[in-house]
């Protein structure tokens, strides 16, 4: 099993920043990929960003050039920098584990609000 849990959400003006964090813990081997979706108000939940166990990364077009996804795998944690958020941009984040061969994990998610 492993466990995901999320932190560095919250509200921020337009323009701005934050950092999302995402620490796994548990059997984190059995991850093939880790990355970020987000789930806007009323709206379906879609990919962020990803990052393969080889550091390889996905960005969904809407963030490219504003959002990083990074790993420091000695501590097995995911991060998200956002940087230029806009309104379109609040939505509660969720970490996610994809694995091969078994179900995603996810975590709890945290919310992000972008005021304009």
């Amino acid at each position: 099993q492993v466990r995901l849990v999320e932190s560095g959400g919250g509200l921020v003006q337009a323009g701005g920043s934050l950092r999302l964090s995402c620490a796994a813990s548990g059997n984190t081997v059995s991850i093939n990929y880790m990355g970020w979706f987000r789930q806007p108000p009323g709206k379906q939940r879609e990919l962020v960003a990803r990052i393969s166990s080889s550091g390889s990364t996905t960005y969904a077009d809407s963030v490219k050039g504003r959002f990083t996804i990074s790993a420091d795998n000695a501590k097995n944690t995911v991060y998200l920098q956002m940087r230029s958020l806009r309104p379109e941009d609040t939505a509660v984040y969720y970490c996610n584990g994809l694995r091969y061969h078994g179900p995603d994990y996810w975590g709890q998610g945290t919310q992000v609000t972008v005021s304009s």
